[in-house]
């Protein structure tokens, strides 16, 4: 039985979809969402930014959360070293390894929000990316220093902080400090 605050259930992924788009929108727009994620919402904003890497045209990757079936979170992922700017960024502050993984995620079924699914999320999603990119050492995420509630979530998932340092934030109003966390492939 699931303790108070956690969430139950089986988290399965698929790749985003054009008919997703109207959903992600919705999700964009979530005041929790919109605070950190500050990403424009129009049907032509979303079709701009998320297309690319639905066609295959971009090399990240974005995946719908399932929860026993039902799209609750999206977690989008990359190589670093396909975004030379963002990799630049993160080794200014920490050592990136050849082939490391970033993630970025969100909880977009309000009623999930504080009930322990963001850990649960990305954790699952580092486990599909041990088997997805067998060369990947580790998986490495810049948060915003301010994003307490994000960067517990890595912690929750099994990340360690691993350095501190400025980079450039998604939303301009946030100072530009930013806390790095880490999770290493298991031996």
């Amino acid at each position: 039985m699931a303790r108070v605050g956690e969430t139950s259930g089986t988290i399965t992924w698929r790749r985003l979809e054009a008919a997703d788009f109207p959903l992600l929108k919705g999700w964009l727009e979530q005041p929790y969402v919109a605070r950190w994620w500050n990403h424009e919402t129009s049907d032509e904003a979303v079709e701009r930014d998320f297309g690319p890497s639905m066609r295959g045209e971009e090399p990240s990757e974005d995946w719908l959360a399932l929860l026993d079936g039902r799209p609750v979170g999206l977690v989008q992922r990359a190589r670093i070293a396909d975004y030379p700017e963002e990799l630049d960024a993160l080794a200014a502050i920490v050592p990136v390894p050849d082939g490391a993984v970033m993630i970025d995620y969100l909880v977009g079924a309000p009623e999930l929000v504080g009930r322990g699914f963001g850990p649960r999320m990305i954790a699952a999603m580092v486990e599909r990316t041990w088997q997805d990119h067998p060369d990947a050492p580790a998986v490495i995420v810049p948060v915003v220093a301010a994003n307490r509630r994000s960067w517990r979530a890595l912690e929750k998932a099994g990340f360690s902080r691993v350095g501190e340092g400025e980079m450039e934030p998604d939303n301009p109003v946030d100072d530009p400090a930013h806390v790095v966390y880490r999770v290493e492939r298991p031996a």
